[in-house]
């Protein structure tokens, strides 16, 4: 079994620590690590502004810029050609899923595909109050906002997340499409803050249930990502262990990733997940 870090970051990240990813990439070698993926937050489309309604730095602070897509290309590249004799450096981004953009998203992939090894495909944007986009990891107080109407039935959030998730398996973004989906479980992010039960009812473990299938079908990989572990108000990984030993059953590909935005969070929580790793 290769020991891979699958989903990272680096010091172009405008939520992240300001780390250089060089550094990120050196303890990754220090720690074992035979493989690493660069997986920079791909630029927003330019009109995702215009329907988007939560806190601006939600939406300014999510992703890099597309400005700035080819510098990052070009340092991930370096490294990749740099660390070479140490450690196999896969370049890539983290891809949002966003409906009603995937003509956008296509021609990004389009445009940059083809320098990229390792892509991870993500929902971090859900339709909300006024029908309007909100993040649904960035502050406490924009999620109790934008989607107080479904936090009444938490399992009708639950739904809402998990159809967008089913949509990123299934939707047609060309022949560089991601083939990884990034923290299926990302709604859980603040469930201590709000309570959110553990269990899903019998229509979300279906949803669940049609999600895996088409994962399975399709090839694709799952991100078993230990972020969550270290969340002030989550506490798990993502996705829930329930969902990741019901993957492993499948035999669906399960690949490790710290998510890490700084030097200190490469490699977090890998023991924990050892054991799933196919």
């Amino acid at each position: 079994m290769v020991k891979k870090d699958g989903h990272t970051h680096t010091q172009f990240c405008p939520h992240g620590s300001g780390d250089d990813a060089e550094l990120m990439i050196q303890k990754a070698i220090k720690m074992g690590f035979e493989e690493y993926s660069i997986t920079e937050h791909a630029p927003l489309p330019e009109t995702f502004g215009d329907v988007y309604a939560g806190e601006i730095t939600g939406y300014t602070e999510a992703s890099i810029t597309m400005e700035q897509v080819e510098p990052y290309l070009k340092f991930a590249e370096k490294m990749q050609q740099k660390y070479r004799d140490q450690i196999k450096i896969n370049v890539g981004f983290e891809v949002d899923y966003l409906p009603g953009f995937e003509n956008w998203t296509t021609e990004f992939l389009n445009r940059f595909g083809s320098r990229t090894q390792d892509n991870v495909l993500s929902v971090h944007f859900m339709p909300g109050k006024d029908n309007k986009f909100w993040c649904v990891d960035d502050t406490i107080s924009d999620f109790a906002t934008g989607f107080a109407a479904s936090l009444t039935d938490p399992q009708i959030l639950f739904n809402h997340f998990f159809n967008l998730e089913l949509q990123a398996v299934t939707v047609d973004l060309g022949e560089y499409k991601p083939q990884r989906i990034g923290h299926l479980t990302l709604i859980r992010k603040f469930q201590d803050y709000f309570n959110l039960p553990q269990q899903l009812d019998e229509k979300n473990t279906a949803l669940i249930d049609e999600i895996l299938q088409e994962i399975k079908q399709r090839g694709y990989q799952l991100d078993l990502n230990t972020a969550g572990l270290y969340k002030e108000y989550c506490n798990e990984i993502y996705p829930s262990k329930n969902i990741v030993s019901q993957a492993s059953q499948m035999k669906i590909p399960l690949v490790f990733g710290s998510d890490a935005h700084s030097i200190k969070e490469v490699g977090h929580g890998y023991h924990e997940i050892a054991e799933y790793i196919n």
